[in-house]
């Protein structure tokens, strides 16, 4: 039986990719879409077809032999079996995200590289954890309730612009950069965490060494029964998320987003700020692994310094850009940050145990 992948965007393309290392003998024909749009016409080396030109051309005894895997948003997965059963395909199973992080799990042992959170042993020491949600006045409601972790505190970002009150804590109280949530979307929660949460130090280096993190309302850690006893014993002093390949490049998957002045607006951020970086900032952009979604878990003195050094660039790149930031809400910082997460946790990963973990992604 052939395999065929529905999608083909990152999450669609890390399935391929981890298919094609881990079960070589599984034959995907094709990537298969809706419409092509935006779609590149090659992916992994493999072609991408709109669905109505690639089932016109097999029989029905063809179409009982392909299996097809739907590699999307999960909020979009029952709308495509419709549409496959409209167009004759029995067999296709849902890749959720559950089944997305473990693929990706064995994917990344397999290559060496991104080393899983789960392969460390579990130790014995419970680690003090807080991990600030940020929730918006623009979240839809989900589908289904959810019982959060007790160490997930949810946090009104972009509370300045809104009259309600969304959570028992807001981004606008202290030192804050509420007022730009247009612009930095969850950032003004991991701003406010920075100045008023993180700034604080102790007598010794045990509260440097506590976990603090920023997730979404949609988007947060799936962290395990033992996931968590996995950090202080082996010293881990970063989680991010798995990444997602794109095709060539980042460069080319965010030109969806932002323009080529809001690069060069970074880059010069870079080159007056943190010279040594605008260099190996291009070089990322060309690289094929992004860490998406802004979401971290870190020691407090790492988390620290990298707001330390990210939001002077941030702040730097608004002064720059034209429009400039304050004349746009259009999410543009938000992208940006995300490669210069990309950037700084791989250029710095030779002095921090930098580890990874699957995302749970609610509908």
């Amino acid at each position: 039986m052939d395999y065929v992948i529905f999608g083909a965007q990152g999450f669609a393309l890390g399935a391929y990719m981890a298919l094609r290392e881990l079960y070589p003998r599984r034959k995907v024909r094709c990537f298969i879409v809706t419409e092509m749009l935006n779609n590149a016409p090659v992916l992994g080396g493999i072609p991408v077809r709109e669905i109505d030109e690639f089932a016109s051309g097999l029989s029905i005894e063809d179409k009982h032999n392909i299996e097809v895997m739907i590699a999307t948003s999960e909020n979009i997965q029952l709308e495509i079996e419709e549409t496959l059963e409209n167009y004759g395909f029995p067999y296709y199973k849902r890749l959720d995200f559950d089944r997305w992080n473990e693929l990706m799990k064995l994917y990344y042992v397999k290559i060496g590289k991104y080393l899983p959170l789960k392969v460390l042993p579990a130790g014995f020491h419970e680690p003090f954890v807080r991990i600030y949600m940020a929730r918006s006045a623009k979240d839809r409601a989900l589908k289904s309730s959810v019982t959060l972790p007790e160490y997930v505190f949810p946090v009104h970002a972009g509370s300045a612009l809104c009259s309600m009150k969304l959570a028992p804590l807001v981004d606008n109280v202290g030192e804050n950069i509420s007022l730009k949530n247009g612009n930095y979307c969850e950032l003004t929660v991991l701003y406010w965490a920075w100045k008023n949460k993180l700034l604080k130090r102790g007598a010794d280096d045990y509260v440097d060494r506590q976990y603090y993190g920023l997730a979404h309302y949609r988007r947060f850690f799936d962290f395990g029964e033992d996931d968590l006893l996995r950090l202080v014993d082996n010293d881990v002093d970063v989680v991010l998320p798995y990444p997602l390949p794109y095709e060539p490049d980042i460069h080319a998957h965010h030109k969806r987003y932002l323009k080529e002045d809001d690069w060069s607006a970074v880059i010069q951020a870079l080159r007056e700020i943190h010279p040594t970086d605008a260099a190996d900032f291009e070089e990322v952009l060309q690289q094929q692994y992004i860490y998406n979604y802004n979401i971290i878990l870190a020691k407090k003195s790492v988390l620290r310094d990298y707001c330390e050094w990210l939001f002077p660039i941030l702040e730097r790149t608004e002064e720059l850009s034209v429009p400039r930031g304050s004349e746009r809400s259009d999410r543009y910082i938000g992208y940006t940050a995300e490669t210069l997460e990309t950037l700084y946790f791989t250029k710095y990963s030779d002095r921090l145990n930098v580890v990874h973990a699957g995302c749970k992604i609610l509908i």
